[in-house]
């Protein structure tokens, strides 16, 4: 069982309430519930209506794990006290140059297993030309770059699960 909820957006002079067509929230909701959508909005000049539906879950406990059991040194070897080394940053690359996942799906960084790939680093790219296809739904989908320029990292492996917004490479 699934609940479905509605939300009418108003206007900032507040008549978007007065606009609001019952019969047409319903349509919506019956197409909602008749395909596998979650969410459909529809924007109409000031009225705006979102119907989304939420599927009915139990929560599921979080499973409890024991820790691990601690191992000790043996009694005969010394063991100097050591100061834990810093932790390695990874680069940042939450910047205009790297281009990111359009959706959640598999990235592939060639055209079929057998292929050379899209890309490699130092390769040369134009604003629009394909670097990598993201799978989604068995639908294989081009990501173009987003700018012209030199690929300088590619943050993604082969065949990997990415999710929406992740950085995929670098291009400067």
């Amino acid at each position: 069982m699934s609940r479905t909820s509605a939300s009418v957006a108003k206007s900032p002079r507040g008549d978007a309430a007065d606009k609001v067509d019952a019969k047409l929230v319903r349509e919506i909701a019956t197409l909602l519930s008749e395909t596998d959508l979650t969410e459909i909005e529809v924007e109409k000049g000031d009225l705006r209506i979102r119907v989304a539906r939420q599927p009915a879950v139990a929560a599921a406990p979080a499973p409890v794990y024991a820790p691990p059991p601690a191992h000790f040194a043996p009694a005969t070897m010394a063991v100097a006290a050591e100061a834990p080394a810093p932790a390695a940053e990874a680069p940042a690359y939450d910047h205009a140059d790297a281009l990111k996942s359009p959706m959640v799906g598999t990235v592939y960084l060639r055209p079929s297993p057998d292929s050379k790939p899209f890309i490699e680093i130092g390769t040369h790219v134009a604003a629009g030309q394909k670097v990598l296809l993201v799978e989604a739904m068995k639908t294989f989908n081009d990501i173009v770059a987003h700018k012209g320029g030199t690929i300088t990292a590619i943050l993604v492996e082969d065949a990997q699960p990415v999710e929406y917004g992740q950085p995929l490479l670098v291009i400067s």
